[in-house]
Parts: structure tokens; sequence; C-alpha cells
């Protein structure tokens, strides 16, 4: 008789997109006769609002991108449980993993459960995702787990349109299509979501074979994510900024202090005026020397894409 796989599913979602995508991954698994799914959701002690009130969105970054997270409750697994995979689900908040997640990677359990296993990441955001992947990754090896694959799903919209319609979805609620259609929906389509179901199939076909020391990939050619080379000088930037700020800004006070809340005023100002002007001027100058950065700009794009690739090679074959 062949032996059932335990997989453990982590995951939080504040607007139910989240869900969807480890829903759509998780399908297969859930069908397949040799694989047990066990499910963790991140439940914050406190919960975060949505939509966001304007203000408490923008007073969580300073915590946010010192990894100094909400507490959450307590997990609801002992700890000592044996899994031979591990998916962990999470989203991107100020360039950093969101709180839930991180909270949980700071819990003792999480080292308990993560240490020695192979874990699969799975992000769902804007568009933006490097730094956070950055920081994630170093918590997981911090713990002792073993990132075999990542899988980033991400609004396909242009840039310029996420920019407005993503925070209009944070801060009030609506999803859009905006402006009679002229803004799209914000967030991951349905279409991808649906789509992500090849990952399940992917794992549920390997995993009952998979010897337990294999850390190698299981989805490579799959098309996992997909790295945009104009993001990542924008990334260092917006991210160098909210480490500055923010050192700033906890120096100040709590959160909701009024010093702290006047100079996050003037934050969110800068802020605006970074992203209108110096981040398309970092893309625009990335463009016009792009030759000369081919060489370097094919490793980051390998580094940032690793373990899984952006290959699409088994898509295009079963086409």
């Amino acid at each position: 008789m062949t032996e059932v796989k335990r997989v453990l599913a982590i995951g939080f979602s504040q607007t139910g997109q989240s869900r969807s995508v480890l829903d759509s991954i998780l399908g297969p698994l859930r069908a397949s006769s040799e694989i047990e799914v066990t499910e963790l959701e991140l439940e914050p002690v406190e919960a975060f609002p949505f939509p966001w009130p304007f203000w408490r969105f923008f007073d969580t970054f300073p915590e946010c991108v010192y990894e100094e997270p909400a507490p959450i409750r307590e997990p609801n697994i002992r700890g000592d449980e044996d899994f031979d995979l591990i998916i962990f689900s999470w989203q991107v908040w100020f360039l950093s993993p969101a709180m839930p997640a991180m909270a949980f990677l700071q819990h003792p359990k999480a080292r308990r459960v993560l240490a020695g296993k192979p874990i699969v990441s799975v992000i769902a955001c804007r568009n933006m995702w490097l730094s956070a992947y950055e920081t994630f990754k170093r918590h997981i090896e911090y713990i002792g787990g073993h990132l075999v694959d990542n899988v980033v799903l991400t609004d396909r919209a242009h840039s310029a349109a996420t920019f407005v319609s993503t925070p209009v979805w944070v801060l009030t609620g609506h999803r859009g299509p905006f402006l009679g259609g002229l803004i799209p929906a914000a967030g991951v389509s349905r279409e991808d979501i649906d789509a992500a179901a090849r990952f399940g199939e992917a794992i549920a076909r390997q995993l009952p074979g998979r010897a337990r020391d294999d850390l190698t990939p299981m989805l490579k050619g799959l098309g996992a994510v997909h790295v945009n080379e104009r993001m990542i000088a924008s990334e260092r930037i917006a991210h160098r900024s909210f480490r500055i700020w923010g050192a700033l800004l906890r120096a100040l006070g709590p959160p909701n202090t009024p010093l702290r809340r006047a100079v996050l005023a003037v934050y969110f100002l800068f802020l605006f005026t970074l992203i209108i002007t110096v981040v398309p001027l970092s893309a625009v100058i990335k463009r016009l020397i792009a030759p000369l950065t081919r060489k370097r700009t094919a490793r980051q794009r390998r580094y940032y894409a690793a373990p899984s690739g952006e290959s699409t090679e088994l898509l295009d074959h079963t086409a």
C-alpha cells in the first residue's frame, strides 16, 4: 500500500484573493487518495480591517518593513507533526512579507514544523515581490526549511492602471473595473487563479513517489514566476525609502501617535512624488542602458526566478 503523503497548507487572506489562489492549487491535492492536506489559517489577534482606513494603512508600514508584526493567535498545530511538504501562501505588504506571515515565521512552532521540510512559496500581489521574497527566503533559511518552489501570481494590468486600482481596492473595498473599464479590476485575474491548478496537479503527480530527501523543484517549466526586470531597480529604491522613513517613524513613537502621524503625512507626499517621478525615471534609464547590462540583467532574472524558474516549456509542450 502506498504511503499517504502529508501536506501542510499555511495561509492568510484579507480580501479572499490569496484564499482563492491557494484553493486552486490545493484542489488536485485534496482530490488525491495518496495525499492528506492539513490547513492552517493564520489569525491575527486583532483583525486587520478591510477596507483599510487611510492612516492606519500607511501607519502599518514601519513595523512591517522592520519585521515587528502584530501577533497572531496560537497556530492550530502542535508543532511536532511530520509533514512531507509545506505550501505557504502569503502576501506582500510594503515590499515585505505581510504581517501574519512574518508573525508565523517568528513563532516557535514555525521552526519545529518547517525545519528540514521542503516548502513551496505561493505569492499573490500587485507586481512588486522581489524584496519581500528575499526576506521570506532569509527567514526560511534561518528556520532550517528548504524552499523548493516559488509561485507568483500578479495583477497583469499595466502598472499605471494598478497604481490607481490597487489603492482604491485596499482603501474602499471596491475592486473595479473603473472609468468604464479603462482601468481593469484590481488583483489577480480569475483566469490566472483557475490556471494555478496546474501547480497542484504537478505536485499531486510527483509527491506520492517523491523521496523525503528530494529537494528538487517540482514546478519547473510551468511558468511559476515572471520577473519584470524593470521593477528590480525600482524595488530597491522603494525598499530603501521604506527602511529610512520607517526607522524615523518608529523613533517618533508607536502607531497612531500625533507626531508620528504628522511625519507620516509628509512621507505620504514624498512616496507619491517618488512613485510618479523617480520610479518611472529609473525604468526609462534601465531601458536605455539595457544593451550594456544584458548579461547582468539575465543573471538577476535567473536569481529571482529560482528555484522554479520562468520557463513555460511544459505549458508550450502541452498547448
